[in-house]
């Protein structure tokens, strides 16, 4: 973290401190689930953030930086959508109410600032010393996106993840609503509660999620600042975005194949990485093209479906 300016680290770190400041007063006063009014707003919001926060980079630091940021952003962005979908499932499964949900993520992207900053440190580091690690992730990335193309329900089962089960363990399950509290006391003893499952499963999911989003803006830049900081502000409007697209995600028909596709590009840059650099801005508009493509023919088809119904 040494090669970005220290004064550059502690004014992102006051940007976004001030920010969750923000949106942990709001969180606060709000007892109920966002309207999808509030949410919309709320994530342009946190994209005009960014986006500001983008341009401080591009004067501060230049126009490689900016744009590697952006397209770091995009592409952490992108896949976080997915995360979305996943989200949906665990409260299904779990059966947390509305009210709650957001509470559970707001905390989780707590978690996932934390877990991220270790990833994307481990990753920089480990790139440097161990050379042929560039070519196992790239492989990775390559690999899970042919994974991501391939048909088949997806199905989220809580219950079975070791977090999940170690959490179980430790602590007694309690049934029933348990209001927006993660731990209750029965009978002198500390009970856990779905909620609490939730944010451990979601906590879970993230960190299964890091391992192919981190390698995936890592093709992008080794920039640790750039890397980081375009992480955090994607996970950042992620709690927003939620109940933004919550309702209308599944309509996205190829959404999962277009997040593939990306995945599957990325690999490959950073397999090729050695002998040809795809130059930034073209990597910028590939991955832009994959998403417009992916909304509009999920579009097209949502149209189709509904006038043959």
């Amino acid at each position: 973290m040494l090669g970005t300016p220290l004064h550059v680290w502690a004014i992102w770190a006051a940007v976004v401190s001030i920010a969750l400041a923000l949106d942990l007063g709001i969180f606060k006063q709000r007892d109920r689930q966002p309207s999808l009014r509030v949410a919309l707003i709320e994530s342009a919001a946190w994209i005009v953030l960014s986006l500001g926060f983008n341009l401080w980079v591009y004067f501060s630091l230049g126009s490689r930086a900016s744009l590697e940021f952006l397209t770091g952003y995009l592409v952490e962005k992108s896949l976080s959508v997915d995360n979305i979908f996943i989200f949906i499932l665990i409260f299904r499964a779990l059966d947390v109410p509305p009210r709650s949900q957001h509470k559970v993520l707001f905390l989780g992207v707590i978690g996932a600032l934390v877990f991220r900053a270790i990833f994307v440190y481990a990753g920089v580091e480990l790139l440097k010393h161990i050379h042929a690690l560039l070519y196992l992730l790239g492989a990775f990335l390559v690999l899970t996106g042919l994974k991501m193309l391939l048909p088949g329900e997806r199905v989220v089962r809580p219950e079975k993840n070791w977090l999940v089960r170690l959490t179980k363990r430790l602590l007694p399950v309690v049934e029933g609503s348990p209001g927006e509290h993660f731990l209750v006391k029965q009978g002198g003893k500390w009970h856990a509660t779905r909620l609490l499952l939730a944010l451990v499963s979601v906590e879970a999911m993230d960190l299964v999620f890091a391992v192919d989003s981190v390698p995936a803006v890592l093709a992008i830049t080794r920039d640790t600042f750039i890397v980081y900081s375009s992480n955090v502000f994607a996970i950042l409007g992620l709690r927003a975005l939620y109940f933004a697209l919550a309702d209308i995600l599944p309509r996205f028909r190829f959404l999962h194949q277009g997040l593939a596709a990306i995945l599957i590009f990325v690999g490959v840059k950073m397999l090729a990485s050695e002998r040809r650099q795809i130059p930034t801005h073209i990597s910028l508009s590939v991955i832009a093209g994959i998403l417009a493509l992916t909304v509009l023919a999920s579009l097209l088809y949502t149209r189709g479906w509904t006038k043959r119904s």
